[in-house]
């Protein structure tokens, strides 16, 4: 978009010629309801949740994270407060982790078949979620998207600096 397209409401049936004037802000929310409904409903055909999956990622990923820890690293995507401590609990009751003494959390062998079911999972969808898009395109609209982050993080600096 240049400085002299005017911006337009959302419309979802705007033609290729209209799109560089359709706000991002309803295309990126549209977007990302989409797949995480997707996503969320995959999951649930083997009886898991998106915070689970995040849960047994971190705890795989990370050395001995705490729960506070794996809490933390996802608080900004999580729906609420208590979701990512939830689904702590309900793996922990799963036996797919386990919290040692020092109360840091660690994946069990069932943990890590689990983990291997929604890993297959994820990559049928996305595969099928990214078909006929060629990874350069995708991985040019992910670096326009954070260009359009960082351009709205300094529009809010310049906000806060301003009397």
């Amino acid at each position: 978009m240049n400085a002299r397209t005017v911006p337009a409401t959302a419309d979802p049936s705007a033609g290729d010629e209209a799109l560089a004037a359709q706000p991002i802000g309803y295309w990126s929310g549209a977007v990302h309801r989409a797949v995480v409904e997707r996503l969320r409903d995959a999951m649930a055909t083997i009886d898991v949740t998106q915070p689970q999956w995040w849960t047994l990622t971190r705890v795989d990923a990370g050395d001995g994270l705490t729960r506070g820890d794996v809490a933390a690293q996802w608080g900004d995507v999580a729906d609420g407060p208590y979701e990512v401590p939830r689904a702590i609990d309900q793996l922990l009751h799963r036996g797919w982790i386990v919290a040692d003494e020092a109360g840091r959390l660690h994946l069990t062998d069932a943990g890590r078949a689990g983990q291997g079911r929604v890993r297959e999972l994820v990559a049928e969808l996305r595969e099928r979620i990214h078909h006929g898009i060629p990874d350069e395109e995708y991985v040019a609209a992910l670096e326009v998207i954070r260009r359009m982050i960082a351009n709205s993080d300094a529009v809010a600096g310049e906000a806060a600096r301003t009397p």
